[in-house]
């Protein structure tokens, strides 16, 4: 049985909140959670956010039945999934002046047969909690975490970088797109977090580890508060989720 609570903030700066979410009913038939960032002036990333989760929702839920429940099969339909919404949200930043260049991150986590198939584009994250320990499953879009995996700069040094948020890859800002896909179990008690980067620049990695594990539907709120706490200057969105 699965377990999931969410929690999503404006922060203390913006004035409106671009991400978007969508968590499965525990009932439903597919166990589906997503999480999206949207940028973009006025509000294009409010639009790109919620076109993008929408989008890639329904495709699934449409296409989930049709498949062979391998699992290439279904780490193909994420990616699918994840283009389409591509497409979509490209497609409607070129309808006026007002959403051009809309963008968001995109994070999708398909739960079956206690397995994850992930699907990831932008500097949104998921990690998973096994035991004691918590280990980042996504690599950041970003330009900065370029110039780490280059040995450029350090880990540490990346955290204060003035570009840490300038993305190499994002949802809807080119016509194709190729996420990042990936099949990680999801066992009895294993733990998965999804946040925006709202929560990851300004909370420790520990900090969010010792809250996630000592309890998950505290968790989202109390993360909330700290990262507005130390600044509270993004949207934040977590989503905690337990295989009971």
């Amino acid at each position: 049985m699965i377990k999931a609570y969410v929690k999503s903030d404006r922060g203390k700066i913006r004035e409106n909140n671009q991400d978007y979410y969508y968590l499965s009913d525990s009932l439903d038939e597919i166990q589906l959670y997503m999480l999206a960032d949207g940028m973009g002036g006025y509000n294009g990333g409010e639009i790109a956010s919620k076109l993008a989760i929408q989008t890639a929702k329904s495709y699934i839920e449409n296409n989930f039945k049709e498949i062979d429940k391998e699992k290439d099969n279904i780490l193909q339909l994420v990616g699918s999934a994840m283009e389409y919404a591509n497409m979509i949200v490209y497609e409607k930043a070129k309808e006026s002046k007002e959403l051009e260049g809309m963008g968001t991150t995109l994070e999708i986590c398909l739960i079956y047969n206690n397995r994850a198939f992930i699907g990831h584009v932008g500097d949104s994250r998921i990690y998973r909690i096994r035991k004691e320990l918590m280990r980042k499953l996504t690599q950041d879009h970003s330009y900065v975490q370029k110039l780490v995996k280059d040995g450029t700069i350090t880990q540490e040094e990346a955290t204060h970088h003035p570009q840490k948020n300038m993305l190499m890859k994002a949802l809807g800002c080119n016509a194709f797109v190729e996420p990042d896909v990936m099949v990680r179990g999801f066992l009895k008690e294993d733990i998965i977090l999804m946040s925006s980067d709202g929560l990851t620049n300004l909370v420790p990695q520990e900090q969010i580890y010792k809250l996630a594990k000592k309890d998950i539907e505290q968790a989202p709120k109390e993360l909330v508060k700290i990262a507005n706490k130390n600044g509270g200057y993004d949207n934040i969105t977590i989503i905690v989720i337990k295989n009971i």
